[in-house]
């Protein structure tokens, strides 16, 4: 496997593993108790839908702005892993983890895919 598959794989692990982590903590694992939660779920799974399309096809552009986009959610995992007590922790650091994923493959996948350009 080469570097840029890799990449790829990784970014897409992570962004996918960030949609589903989001859809079941703000659902079934630990629902907010003061606003409702399609509110919520709309704030913070629907950026994530945008550049799917663009990531499942192997867009170098979209995996260029995503990487600014996963910077977001790297500090909703900070904030909540801080803020949350010890049994929603867990659910911080697995957005974190989550997001790093998806920036550092975002970052390698564009730096190892020849910009539209270079392929004139």
């Amino acid at each position: 496997m080469n570097k840029k598959t890799l990449s790829r794989w990784c970014a897409l692990i992570g962004l996918l593993g960030l949609i589903g982590l989001l859809l079941s903590w703000f659902t079934w694992l630990a629902p907010p108790e003061n606003v409702p939660r399609v509110v919520v779920i709309v704030l913070l799974v629907v950026p994530l839908l945008f550049p799917l399309r663009g990531m499942l096809h192997a867009r170098r552009y979209t995996h260029q702005w995503v990487s600014f986009l996963s910077m977001f959610y790297f500090m909703v995992g900070v904030d909540a892993s801080f803020n949350h007590g010890e049994g929603q922790a867990w659910l911080g650091y697995l957005t974190v983890v989550f997001s790093l994923m998806l920036f550092i493959g975002s970052i390698f996948f564009a730096r190892f895919t020849p910009s539209e350009r270079k392929q004139d």
